[in-house]
């Protein structure tokens, strides 16, 4: 794989601590010692006046993980431990991520939106050494201390009440410096454990090497240009985690990181003007927002020349309100992958708006784009039972719909929890593996995939089958709808095809009537296409559709089926 210039991909000097991705930061430091790495505004927002923020530089950051990095050895972290990050998104979040890194941990990273359930069988699961957590988190970790018996290095992110651990952040960060001791960290070495969405079935925990950070940054840097000494509003976590190995300011979002679709778009867009900034990422729920308002308003941000948008399609209208809100000449771009394979293919807005959008109009599914120069791929006949070696895979020809598989230096290898999962997604080839990604679609003859929605999501008729991009797709035309989702009711081959639908708030029907009008549009909608002839239900769901924690985008379509069986039972009862 081609590395650009400054990669540390392959160690470049005889530090042992050169595998790490963390000592990507000591090199932009010494590259750019005095440029801002992050910002975090203060103070009340007032709309119109320039706001007030906290700054660090590179050389700062730099200073300060290794400090933190010292302190968390003194206190016994060994490479390899698994540690536990309970921390808000911030300056402390992305410091805390590089000690740990500089100091060999294994950082274990995860949304605490998925509910309390899930979150605390995940870290069982997990069997953590420890935790850096603020005071709430550390208290419930106490409170079930039974159930994380190794969790011995614990470190409070906060004001700390007087039953809780020792030490604190803050003296942590009072270690000298110069005590840090890089540890030797191969390429190979596990750096992070990060769960996905639990968007199609429990949590999984994946496992991340230094190679798989490395190779991630290499990909973003090569494909999209990214050179030092730009500033990004950096709307989820991991980017902003990126950008400090880019040698990209991190402008710090007045949001909430859990909740994308609540955010209050004048202040990014303020933010945006203030700062000057070039980059943004966010998800399709944030851009809906934010490209609502500013068409609203009459808003433009003339210097942001790149928008990052992804954990799901984003709708054809939200890019165009975007573009006309951004740079003339700027980009936006919808990267594809999952927290298992990111990135693995990408595709710009022109291409989308000048000629996927309308055949994704049309039922062909969503274009994703094609795959990243450090990525290979294949789409494979649907099969939902294991597939031990690359031998049992039948690759389909281009245009035939079926599973797409990848393998890559940025695929990782296996999962650590839910390991059962290993078998159904990984598939071995000698001394690679590729990851089955659960998502189906088709090659184009231009090498592009169009993807038509999640395997499990697939629903099986009788001698027929649905995929739920390119039905959706139809129904999202009609413009009182903001989104739907198609569910499968009743016996596994033998379902029956639900579409419900989420209308834009102006839109809402006002009572039954109205409601079984807008019903029939879409029935009328559908009997004109090939691809929704046979739907012949529809529901309007109460208020928006349940979505997944990280982006407020991903439907969570295996909690609307039960909720669809009950109403069409309903129904037939009153009938």
């Amino acid at each position: 794989m081609h590395s650009p210039a400054g990669s540390t991909n392959e160690p470049a000097d005889n530090d042992t601590c050169s595998g790490n991705i963390a000592a990507r930061l000591r090199q932009v430091a010494a590259r750019q010692p005095g440029q801002l790495s992050m910002a975090r505004p203060l103070g009340r927002y007032a709309p119109g006046r320039e706001r007030e923020y906290a700054t660090m530089t590179f050389a700062d950051l730099e200073l300060q993980t290794s400090s933190i990095a010292a302190g968390l050895q003194q206190m016994g972290v060994q490479p390899g431990q698994r540690i536990v990050m309970l921390v808000r998104f911030g300056v402390d979040f992305i410091a805390l991520v590089f000690a740990l890194l500089k100091a060999g941990a294994v950082v274990v990273l995860i949304d605490p939106g998925m509910g309390r359930k899930h979150l605390v069988r995940c870290l069982e699961e997990t069997n953590p050494d420890g935790f850096v957590a603020i005071p709430a988190a550390q208290a419930v970790r106490m409170a079930l201390r039974h159930r994380f018996p190794n969790a011995r290095l614990n470190v409070t992110v906060g004001k700390r009440l007087g039953f809780l651990p020792k030490p604190t952040l803050e003296q942590l960060a009072g270690t000298p410096s110069a005590l840090y001791e890089p540890p030797p960290i191969a390429l190979e070495s596990p750096a992070a454990i990060i769960f996905t969405t639990g968007s199609t079935g429990p949590p999984k925990g994946v496992l991340y090497t230094h190679r798989t950070f490395n190779s991630q940054v290499d990909q973003l840097v090569s494909h999209y240009g990214i050179s030092p000494g730009g500033k990004d509003l950096s709307g989820f976590p991991l980017f902003g985690l990126f950008n400090a190995v880019m040698g990209t300011t991190t402008v710090i979002p007045d949001m909430d990181p859990t909740r994308p679709a609540d955010v209050d778009p004048p202040r990014l867009l303020d933010a945006i003007d203030q700062w000057q900034i070039n980059q943004a990422f966010g998800s399709p729920a944030l851009w809906t927002a934010v490209g609502r308002h500013a068409q609203e308003v009459g808003r433009c941000v003339p210097s942001l020349s790149r928008i990052f948008s992804a954990g799901a399609p984003v709708p054809p209208k939200v890019l165009e309100l975007m573009r006309a809100a951004m740079a003339v000449d700027g980009q936006m771009v919808t990267p594809y992958g999952a927290t298992e394979a990111l990135p693995v293919a990408s595709i710009e807005s022109r291409e989308i708006l000048g000629e996927t959008a309308d055949k994704t109009r049309r039922g062909a599914g969503t274009c994703v784009g094609r795959n990243f120069a450090g990525i290979q791929w294949k789409v494979i006949e649907i099969q939902d039972g294991p597939l031990a070696s690359l031998d049992q895979v039948h690759e389909l020809p281009a245009g035939s719909i079926g599973e797409l598989m990848v393998t890559g230096d940025v695929v990782t290898s296996q999962y650590v929890t839910r390991c059962d999962q290993n078998a159904l997604h990984k598939v071995q080839e000698d001394q690679r593996v590729w990851h089955r990604m659960g998502d189906v679609g088709y090659l184009d003859d231009q090498g592009r995939f169009w993807c038509c929605g999640r395997k499990s999501h697939r629903v099986r008729m009788s001698g027929r089958v649905l995929f739920t991009e390119p039905c959706e797709a139809i129904f999202n035309t009609h413009d009182h709808v903001h989104r739907s989702a198609m569910v499968g009711i009743g016996p596994r081959e033998e379902q029956t095809p639900v579409v419900v639908i989420e209308a834009w708030q102006e839109h809402k029907p006002a009572d039954a009537l109205a409601a079984e009008r807008l019903i029939g549009q879409l029935l009328e909608l559908a009997k004109l296409h090939e691809t929704t002839d046979m739907i012949e239900k529809v529901l309007i769901y109460p208020k928006g559709l349940p979505t997944d924690i990280r982006h407020n985008s991903k439907i969570f379509r295996e909690q609307l089926a039960p909720w669809a069986a009950r109403q069409l039972q309903q129904r037939k009862q009153r009938k």
